[in-house]
């Protein structure tokens, strides 16, 4: 197959989805738009920059504002591809929608010939027009191209250029309520403040807005997965957990996404040993997950034993891989818990032992922090034990029954608040097509007239049967 015959297929298919895109302005149905966009995922592959440039002269007028600058841009990147032949010439004015379309398009070329700067520059021409033309229809084509748009200069580390550009992008889409762009930028912001360490920005962002109930799957488990981190830095581990769990529960479950669900496994692994739980081993035999989670299956045994001398060496052997993480800081933390969990297996071994021997065991620097951890811990519930300080020794009492205590409703109210989200979740997540529930409405209607005229013909009958009888 020539390059003509290939420009001439990816035209054809072009068009289609254009025709698409002027059905749902025409219907303002948003359903067409996104099948159009699901249905460009095809031709990602077949772009190249003469069959663009095609697609350009055939589609795009000259009045188009989009037209010159993809040209502009395509013939930079590709002055040695791109064929002279001349332009074949759309006569038809388009709507601002097929110009970012077609804009679209080429920045997935740029993006997959790693054209990052050039890239950067037609992503911010596009933009620029989406917020002057300022049309309600172009909700998820302008979703597609803030999220190159951000990583685009997120590559080329320009990352903080684009935040006022964003802020405002985000008060206009919560005002129109356009719910699949407000999803990205949220996103694309809380990315970006995070990016930078500037959590208290992003968590007021977050208290100052709502994410829409209507976002797809990815979005949602982003959104999730960055309102963990936030809260794992403000200390808040319960929500913190939570938040994760529901973003593993909202990512897509395929190959391209293996990235993903790793950095939220490894986050909530340390969330969940900080909470004073230990994650399933199971979690760390997943095909995906088995040699990234290594670092952490070691953090999480020394954990679990309380070995303070293993989780030392652990950290200082993978503390390159923890810095790349972002989690460094959050293990960190957990050397309190690595005590305590060697604290309460001492006590639980012991029923009387010297804090000399608790500082020996636990590798501590002096009997004074040792005492100082043991009260700390038997202040803290951790342990039932008394300390004598003239003699210099823990004693521990006797074992309480755990169901004399509240631990087991605990439990219970943790299982079933997870049951019950679950269940909320789920019911928000239905979907009902317009066009079936257009079409029970009618039924209903009809049922009930049905059952009217029934009812007068029944009582039409009885008055007949009481007019026979006088």
């Amino acid at each position: 197959m020539t390059s003509t015959d290939d420009a001439k297929y990816l035209i054809a298919d072009v068009k289609q989805n254009i025709s698409l895109f002027e059905r749902s302005v025409a219907t303002n149905e948003s359903r067409f738009a996104t099948r159009a966009l699901r249905a460009s995922a095809t031709l990602r592959k077949r772009l190249s920059a003469n069959t663009l440039r095609a697609v350009v002269g055939a589609v795009l007028s000259k009045d188009s504002p989009v037209r010159e600058k993809v040209l502009a841009i395509l013939k930079d990147e590709n002055s040695m591809e791109v064929d002279k032949a001349p332009l074949a010439e759309s006569k038809a004015a388009t709507i601002p929608e097929v110009d970012v379309y077609v804009g679209y398009l080429a920045l997935l070329f740029l993006y997959d010939s790693a054209a990052n700067a050039n890239g950067a520059t037609l992503s911010s021409q596009l933009v620029d027009y989406i917020q002057l033309v300022n049309r309600r229809s172009m909700d998820q084509l302008a979703a597609k191209v803030y999220f190159y748009y951000e990583r685009f200069f997120d590559i080329t580390n320009r990352l903080g250029e684009i935040r006022p550009k964003l802020l405002a992008a985000q008060r206009t889409a919560t005002l129109r309520h356009d719910d699949e762009t407000q999803a990205v930028l949220l996103n694309l912001l809380l990315r970006n403040y995070i990016h930078f360490n500037l959590y208290d920005q992003a968590d007021k962002l977050v208290s100052k807005t709502a994410f829409p109930e209507t976002a797809v799957n990815s979005q949602s488990a982003r959104y999730f997965y960055y309102l963990g981190r936030i809260k794992a830095i403000q200390l808040d581990y319960t929500a913190s957990h939570r938040d994760l769990v529901q973003a593993i529960r909202k990512a897509p479950k395929n190959p391209k996404s293996a990235g993903f669900q790793q950095a939220v496994h490894k986050l909530a692994i340390i969330v969940q040993l900080l909470t004073g739980e230990i994650p399933e081993r199971s979690l760390f035999r997943e095909p995906f997950l088995r040699k990234s989670l290594i670092p952490y299956l070691s953090i999480t045994q020394a954990v679990r034993i309380g070995d303070l001398a293993k989780f030392t060496e652990t950290l200082a052997k993978n503390i390159a891989t923890f810095r790349a993480d972002k989690t460094y800081t959050l293990i960190l933390r957990l050397r309190h818990n690595v005590i305590k969990t060697g604290i309460r297996m001492i006590s639980l071994a012991y029923s009387k032992i010297s804090l000399r021997d608790i500082c020996l065991k636990l590798q501590l620097e002096s009997e004074e922090d040792a005492e100082y951890i043991v009260s700390k811990a038997i202040r803290d519930g951790v342990i039932d034990a008394v300390i004598d300080h003239e003699s210099g020794y823990m004693k521990s009492k006797e074992n309480v029954d755990i169901y004399s205590t509240n631990e087991p409703q605990n439990a219970f109210h943790q299982r079933i608040s997870f049951c019950l989200n679950l269940h909320n979740d789920s019911v928000k997540a239905l979907r009902f097509p317009y066009s079936q529930r257009k079409e029970t409405s009618g039924m209903d209607a009809i049922r009930e007239e049905e059952r009217l005229i029934a009812g007068e013909l029944a009582d039409a009958e009885m008055d007949d049967d009481d007019m026979g009888e006088f």
